[in-house]
């Protein structure tokens, strides 16, 4: 770009270096994917909060748990169909009912062989609760220093450039140093939604960890309610 042009934002990106474009150009797929992931972890999430207040409603209102695990049971084909509190009812109720068909075996080992159950699906619901939050995470640490890396090189040519002009002037060096800056405001711009949106999602993921454990100790009371307030059980269909 000549000094007597006037600058603009597109042409100063493609005036730029290789190494500078080929910066910008990954500050803004970095940007494009952490994007895409924030509304898709939103809307995933704002789903999840919705339907586990209405399953949570359903399971303290139902007096019959075997009947709430039968209604449960079809959703069972696709595991993304269910909300998080269900999963855990599905699982820690089918963990209850495979142990209560084995003949003599005592309360304890009931709900101890339950508890087991609960924790690994608890297990499973944390790392669902943090999926894509590793990326956004690099993305917003990262993402400065890439664009750093390509305002400096920019810099670093504006300035060789000046070696090769006999009188440096403000207009020979400003055109060099801007796309270079270019570079910085794309990290900055990937970097903070990025921040931002892992600090949401991990406050949100966290409430809602702490539901679901908060829900599998009211499972296993009522459970253990059902064991100890039945004098005989049967084998749960």
């Amino acid at each position: 770009m000549h000094a007597s042009e006037p600058m603009s934002i597109w042409g100063l990106v493609s005036d730029a270096s290789l190494v500078v474009q080929a910066v910008m150009a990954c500050l803004v797929l970095a940007s494009l994917l952490s994007w895409y992931l924030i509304v898709q972890r939103g809307w995933s999430l704002g789903r999840s909060e919705k339907a586990s207040d209405g399953f949570l409603q359903r399971f303290r209102a139902s007096g019959d748990l075997a009947q709430l695990y039968r209604e449960s049971q079809p959703h069972t084909a696709e595991g993304d169909d269910q909300t998080p509190l269900q999963r855990l009812f599905v699982d820690g109720y089918q963990a209850f009912a495979q142990l209560q068909r084995q003949p003599q075996i005592e309360h304890g080992a009931v709900l101890e062989g339950v508890e087991r159950s609960l924790q690994v699906s608890l297990a499973e619901q944390d790392e669902r609760l943090d999926k894509g939050l590793a990326f956004l995470a690099t993305v917003g640490s990262v993402s400065p220093y890439i664009g750093l890396f390509g305002t400096v090189w920019g810099i670093m040519n504006a300035f060789l450039g000046l070696s090769q002009v006999q009188q440096a002037t403000l207009n020979t060096v400003a055109p060099g140093i801007a796309e270079a800056l270019i570079a910085t405001a794309i990290g900055l711009f990937a970097a903070i939604p990025a921040v931002m949106a892992y600090n949401r999602f991990s406050a949100r993921g966290q409430m809602l960890s702490a539901r679901q454990y908060a829900f599998a100790n009211e499972l296993l009371a009522r459970l253990h309610k059902r064991l100890h307030c039945t004098p005989s059980m049967a084998a749960v269909a």
